[in-house]
């Protein structure tokens, strides 16, 4: 989620001087994408410290191990109950395991991704990231569980207190989630003339155009997501978006390489985009391109930062 990176990535500067505390330290080695390390600083600190708790959640979700993340996150509300953040991330974790579930299992999970969503935002009505995520829940989820593009839009009336440009891009997904695809890409648009950090909304548009399969659109935005990040410090990780969008779409996988080389090099990375993640689809492009050597340097680095990242592993791609 774009918005989500971005505040991670504003945050950042809070570490910029090591922190002495185990915790601190912890969170800043998750943003440099230092699995292991921020695992290992971790295990030092107090187990019952509820933001430990939320913090290996984090870890286990940037390494994909869905029911160990959950535990972890449900371990946090359990210590404090009225942390919006913690609710965030539990819901988040639940949804993760109930992409994976089977049909009963995804409904009840289902159900809790919800309750946790709703309670965040209860808890704070003006986090941003938790109204996203409790919109994109809404208009995506099948009325059993509580979804509804009804509820989706008030979701969206709401956001517009707290930042515009999300608002717009909340209007744009329910829109396309109804086959409105004219008025989806206005309001992408609108997202974007509206943001403060608009190499995010370019990345988003151009995912969009992915999904229509308007290429060379789609390759346009990339670009002007490019420019745009190229001029404001904490949007490096949209780099990382465009990527995955070009990739997805099989299209320009040479400047999809680059996009990640960028990513790597700054100075600023974040939690939502991991950097060993970042290093394995780099790996995978430079096999693709026919550099084999350097895909396993790729592969190295994954590894060196997160031993535990099951595809760092896989040698086969």
């Amino acid at each position: 989620m774009p918005a989500v990176a971005l505040a991670v990535a504003v945050s950042i500067a809070a570490f910029a001087e090591a922190p002495r505390d185990p915790v601190a330290q912890a969170n800043a080695a998750l943003q440099a994408g230092e699995a292991d390390k921020a695992l290992a600083l971790l295990q030092s600190s107090n187990a019952g410290v509820a933001e430990a708790h939320n913090l290996k959640c984090r870890v286990r979700l940037t390494l994909e191990q869905w029911d160990a993340a959950a535990n972890e996150c449900q371990q946090a509300v359990n210590l404090d109950g009225q942390n919006s953040g913690y609710h965030l991330w539990l819901g988040r974790a639940l949804g993760e395991k109930a992409d994976r579930a089977s049909f009963m299992s995804a409904y009840s999970l289902g159900k809790r991704v919800r309750q946790e969503f709703e309670e965040a935002v209860r808890l704070n009505p003006r986090n941003a990231e938790a109204l996203a995520d409790l919109g994109e829940f809404y208009y995506a989820a099948p009325g059993v569980v509580g979804g509804g593009a009804g509820k989706a839009e008030g979701v969206a009336a709401q956001m517009e207190k707290v930042d515009a440009a999300r608002a717009h891009e909340l209007r744009a997904r329910i829109a396309e989630e109804r086959k409105d695809y004219g008025t989806a890409e206005r309001e992408f648009k609108q997202a974007t003339a509206a943001s403060a950090h608009p190499a995010f909304q370019w990345m988003t548009l151009a995912s969009f155009y992915r999904r229509r399969e308007r290429w060379t659109e789609m390759v346009s935005a990339v670009q002007s997501g490019i420019s745009a990040a190229q001029r404001d410090k904490h949007a490096g990780v949209a780099l990382y978006n465009g990527a995955s969008t070009l990739t997805r779409a099989n299209r320009e996988p040479a400047l999809a390489a680059k996009m990640l080389e960028m990513y790597l090099a700054g100075t600023v990375k974040t939690e939502e985009a991991p950097a060993f993640v970042a290093h394995v689809r780099l790996a995978r492009l430079k096999q693709q391109l026919g550099d084999a050597e350097a895909a396993q340097r790729e592969r190295a680095a994954a590894v060196a930062l997160a031993h535990e990242y099951k595809p760092a592993l896989d040698t086969k791609h």
